[in-house]
């Protein structure tokens, strides 16, 4: 799951401030062109018109995967990658918190709190950092997803502090119209000009129905997770966790697994082009993540056998071409790799890739949950 990673503005995106946009596309142009081998290779470009990456001669399964629920944020994309549809969208805060609520969250908290605005994470730290230092007020920040995040100088408050503070704040909003999607625990360390976040931590709702991964653990089969996958579904479904906090590190963690595992899913995110490159709108640094991809994919592609089904993907677009630097409502791009996968396309939901696993994995199909495989149309 390249997290982040649109490729253009669903049918709604305007109701989101987001009509145009589309991740890839942009990323393309402003970089003068994808260098991207393997994966237009496997039909990155046939999926979608983009600058330096030509349709594929010989292209895997391909094509492109839209949300059929609310919302832009990494709950959403990854619950729905899994079947999980919600019908109403978690609370947003585009304003911030407000003043009796954000009383409330101060209660929890034990602490003052400074900021209560939507803002971008590095900037809010730079912007907040010396006032909190002086101060011991943590900085608490919104965006136009669902989240609340707070952030704390480990000096000020130490990681663990921190992270039961925002176990707290998950537990008052876990219900009714506060339910916000995520809370989200920022430690950072340095000095003013120069701080540096660590130890990031997530605190996501547990998803309302069953997903597949529920599915696939009933049915005897074993699931890990790489990176933030474990936080955002509240590690229901999940049977092991393995770390993922870079790219580079969740990198290693998947070839380990390819190599170690036999049978199962591994369900991995891949973050730096959403959270270091995507929000601070630096295509540079994006492109050159999709190369680092690019690179790993063509490492794993000789490891995997006629039994394995490889699925590349992403939750939601953030386009560096937008107004804003937050998430934005987009469609998805579809690769897998699989014994028999023919080089047709498929343009379909989310959901397909969360039945398509389910499908490979127990030769089974299920109508309780959303979603079609596109391994049982092979």
């Amino acid at each position: 799951m390249i997290d982040a990673c649109g490729i253009g503005a669903l049918p709604d995106a305007a109701d989101y401030g987001d009509a145009g946009t589309n991740t890839l596309a942009h990323v393309a142009e402003l970089s003068g062109g994808l260098d991207l081998p393997l994966l237009g290779r496997l039909g990155l470009g046939s999926i979608l018109a983009l600058r330096g990456v030509p349709p594929a001669s010989a292209p895997v399964l391909h094509g492109r995967l839209s949300a059929d629920g609310p919302g832009k944020d990494s709950i959403a994309g990854h619950w729905e990658l899994m079947g999980v549809v919600v019908a109403d969208a978690p609370p947003t805060f585009p304003d911030g918190l407000p003043d009796e609520l954000l009383a409330r969250v101060e209660r929890a908290v034990g602490l003052a709190l400074i900021c209560n605005r939507p803002y971008n994470g590095v900037a809010a730290i730079d912007d907040f950092g010396a006032e909190h230092l002086a101060s011991g007020a943590l900085i608490v920040y919104t965006s136009q997803d669902s989240v609340l995040q707070l952030a704390a100088h480990e000096s000020v408050l130490a990681p663990a502090g921190l992270y039961a503070a925002c176990e707290r704040v998950r537990a008052l909003l876990s219900s009714g119209g506060d339910a916000v999607g995520r809370v989200i625990a920022r430690p950072f360390l340095g000095v003013p000009g120069a701080f540096e976040r660590v130890g990031r931590r997530d605190y996501a709702l547990a998803p309302p129905t069953r997903s597949y991964l529920d599915e696939l653990q009933e049915a005897g089969v074993e699931t890990h997770s790489v990176g933030k996958v474990h936080d955002l579904f509240a590690g229901v479904g999940i049977a092991r966790a393995h770390p993922g906090a870079t790219n580079r590190e969740a990198i290693a963690t998947i070839e380990g697994l390819i190599d170690s595992v036999d049978s199962g899913l591994i369900f991995a995110n891949l973050i730096e082009t959403d959270q270091r490159y995507g929000h601070r709108k630096d295509v540079a640094g994006f492109h050159g993540a999709l190369r680092e991809i690019d690179a790993a994919v063509g490492r794993w592609l000789p490891r995997l056998g006629a039994d394995d089904l490889l699925v590349l993907t992403a939750d939601h677009g953030c386009d560096p071409a937008s107004a804003h630097t937050d998430h934005t409502r987009e469609s998805v791009p579809l690769l897998a790799r699989f014994d028999g996968d023919g080089g047709r396309r498929h343009d379909g939901a989310l959901a397909d890739v969360g039945a398509s696993a389910y499908s490979w994995l127990t030769g089974r199909t299920t109508a309780a949950i959303p979603g079609k495989s596109f391994i049982s149309d092979a």
